[in-house]
């Protein structure tokens, strides 16, 4: 298989849980059932998305192929069963009959018949050509759970929460329960026939894998090892196998001679829903609550993937001069080094004692800063991966790094309000650079190296002359702090992204701003200009990236659907492609192709490294021309039309929006608190159900209400005019 090797593939947004999937019986599709009522549909040779169905309305509990390929059927929270053709993607027949949720479903062996279990108690039969409802199979206590056909098609084996197992005759049309298999002390969720049909596996909720001779009905072998319970299981097509897969968020191999685990698979972050082998029976594919599908080789323990990326937040980027490597640091105190090409890990920076918040390569390459929330920054060897030097002098978090172009000095800025510039190879501390009144967020060097920008919380950017440190400007306009700068690669532009969602072009000469770039509908924290200088892009808490044009202002593309804020980008040019890199606070880096086509331009997800997995796609992300998208909402959530929304007040008076308070509060409480604060999407959801605070515990909230009002007390000093 080639596109992705082993890992998390990269199609459910973090809104989406996977509860089911399904491979062709050819093995060049893929089928996943999702949590909001779609099927989406997959070539197992790029994982690129075919087709979307989505004619069930609430969560599909299964999706299975029909023996043939031509087929499939899926099973819904919405009481029916839907079958549908292949080549078309249509809904051929909506299977009605159930009177509870149908959590299973299953072909027979020749395709003409699927049966379905559900929570009413029942196992349907049901006519795969007409959809007529051939038998209703009574006898369960409690809901059916589980099904499967034998692969002779003459039995139907069917699990419950009563823990029982049937086994039910079909070959004759009588119909009747021919044996009950007990033995589970809790529920029974999966099921499974071997590939001969002499013996039955089950899972169930007391923790245990129980395989069963089906002519006698005697339990041959209790499989146990699963921390939580066992919710599904699949034989692997020989035969000689098992997988197994539940709330302890792994996949386990079993031998099925020996009884014994061959492997444990872990990276999951939570409930595994599904668990199915690939028609060659060289790769497991499991469905997660945890929004992602992961595919795993159990041909061998040794060729078993091994997690290469962040296991928590990325807040920043930097690629290498020459193109050919990217760097990120996280939030787990790593920074990591990847293949340009490949999106391969290359190595792991460890030591930090703290979250890193920036990173940068110096420009021959061989050499990284990183900025640290312990007040140091580290000079780190990329050959050797070990710390020359910790720069110790700052007395708060330090916010960024940057080289200058003859990489002899490191600058950079911290939360005390200062940046400071430091000798390369003595490590000692030559300018302190002050002005600012809050923190400093960014610093950067002009492409000479004659000047510095520095821009901060205080709302303004500042530039020094480099050689001496003596402030040279103030750069002033921005309604709330400013998180990023950057220069134009010609050193005559800075483009800077703030809180006040907007991005602003200015020229360096005469500290004029030649333009304000309105499209983002948060707070910004990353701006980055492309080798030519004729587009920069923006990224920010609204979990996009903006590109546009430094020539008229415009917004050339949206690129969405990130799973996590955008936390910071940078672009690296080849010989004959521009690559834009991004990274996510939900742990991801990703590698993006810009090329444009006539008038447009079109952004492609090359690759990606997502929570320890590697994937790799040419996903074609929506194109978005001009400023088109600006309407009266967005003016109006600005605060430019009527009255904002969620506005709190003192005494009559406005004094802030709830928005702009929880995203004070963010940036005052620090990482430790930033996770338990209401996002905005929550602040927005909960206008009318009342205030963002009610889900905080006691302790936060105590916090966060000293935080809000305390901010709000700086705005009501002075008295708002009325409108």
């Amino acid at each position: 298989m080639t596109g992705v090797r082993f890992g998390e593939l990269p199609f459910l947004s973090e809104d989406l849980k996977a509860k089911s999937c399904a491979y062709s019986p050819d093995g060049t599709s893929f089928a996943v059932g999702l949590d909001n009522g779609e099927i989406s549909v997959y070539t197992t040779s790029k994982w690129e998305k075919t087709r979307t169905m989505n004619d069930h309305n609430q969560t599909v509990w299964c999706v299975v192929y029909s023996p043939k390929g031509n087929q499939m059927a899926s099973c819904s929270l919405d009481k029916t069963v839907r079958l549908w053709d292949v080549e078309s993607g249509k809904c051929r027949h909506t299977l009605h009959g159930h009177t509870d949720v149908v959590l299973d479903t299953v072909y027979s062996r020749q395709g003409d018949r699927i049966a379905s279990a559900s929570a009413d108690e029942t196992v349907r039969i049901w006519d795969t050509v007409t959809g007529e409802c051939l038998q209703t199979l009574s006898g369960h206590t409690q809901g059916a759970s589980s099904v499967a056909y034998s692969p002779q098609g003459n039995q139907i084996a069917s699990g419950s929460i009563d823990h029982m197992i049937r086994l039910w005759d079909v070959e004759t049309w009588t119909w009747h329960c021919s044996r009950i298999l007990s033995g589970h002390s809790s529920r029974v969720c999966g099921i499974a026939y071997s590939p001969k049909g002499d013996q039955l596996v089950t899972a169930s909720w007391d923790k245990a894998i129980r395989l069963w001779d089906v002519v006698t009905g005697v339990c041959t072998r209790i499989l146990t090892g699963h921390s939580s319970r066992v919710l599904r299981v699949a034989f692997s097509p020989k035969g000689d196998q098992l997988a197994s897969a539940g709330q302890d968020t792994t996949v386990r191999l079993w031998d099925v001679e020996s009884g014994t685990c061959r492997q444990t698979l872990t990276g999951h972050g939570s409930v595994i829903e599904s668990v199915v082998y690939s028609p060659k029976g060289d790769q497991v594919a499991s469905a997660s609550q945890d929004h992602t599908v992961r595919l795993w080789d159990v041909s061998t323990a040794a060729s078993l993937f091994v997690p290469s990326g962040h296991s928590m937040g990325v807040t920043s980027v930097s690629c290498s001069r020459n193109g050919g490597r990217i760097v990120s640091g996280s939030v787990d105190y790593t920074a990591r080094i990847w293949s340009m090409e490949t999106g391969e890990c290359r190595g792991i920076l460890q030591g930090h004692s703290d979250t890193i918040e920036d990173v940068a390569f110096s420009p021959q390459g061989h050499q990284i800063a990183s900025a640290i929330l312990d007040n140091t920054v580290r000079i780190w060897d990329v050959e050797t991966g070990t710390c020359q030097h910790t720069l110790t002098g700052h007395n708060d978090w330090v916010r960024s790094v940057a080289y200058s172009p003859d990489g002899q000095t490191v600058a950079s800025s911290s939360n005390d309000n200062t940046a400071r510039l430091w000798d390369v190879t003595t490590g000692t501390c030559r300018t302190t650079l002050r002005g600012h009144t809050e923190n400093v967020t960014t610093v950067v060097f002009s492409p000479d190296g004659k000047q510095i920008a520095t821009c901060s919380m205080d709302s303004t950017i500042r530039l020094w002359i480099a050689e001496n440190g003596a402030w040279h400007q103030t750069l002033e306009g921005h309604d709330e702090g400013v998180e990023s700068v950057a220069y134009s690669p010609r050193g005559n532009q800075l483009a800077s992204a703030s809180c006040d969602m907007t991005v602003r072009l200015w020229d360096v000469e005469s500290g004029e701003c030649r333009f304000i770039l309105i499209g983002h509908s948060k707070e910004l924290w990353s701006v980055a200009y492309t080798s030519k200088g004729d587009i920069i892009a923006s990224g920010g808490d609204d979990k996009t990236v903006r590109l546009w044009s430094t020539e008229s202002g415009q917004c050339l593309a949206v690129v969405k659907s990130f799973q996590g804020v955008v936390r910071s980008v940078a672009w690296s040019t080849a010989s004959d492609a521009t690559y834009l890199v991004t990274g996510c606070r939900g742990g991801s880096v990703l590698k993006w192709g810009v090329v444009q086509v006539g008038e447009e331009y079109c952004v492609n997800l090359r690759w990606g490294a997502t929570n320890g997995r590697l994937n790799v796609t040419d996903a074609s992300i929506e194109d978005v021309r001009g400023l088109s998208q600006l309407n009266k909402q967005l003016l109006r959530q600005r605060g430019a039309i009527g009255e904002p929304e969620n506005t709190l007040h003192e005494a009559g008076k406005k004094v802030a929006t709830m928005t702009s308070v929880v995203s004070r509060l963010k940036r005052l409480s620090g990482p430790k608190v930033l996770d338990a604060l209401p996002s905005m999407e929550q602040d927005e959801r909960k206008t009318e159900q009342g205030r963002p605070w009610d889900n905080l515990d006691g302790r936060v909230l105590a916090d966060a209400m000293t935080l809000a009002f305390d901010f709000i007390n700086e705005r009501i000093r002075a008295p708002p005019q009325s409108e």
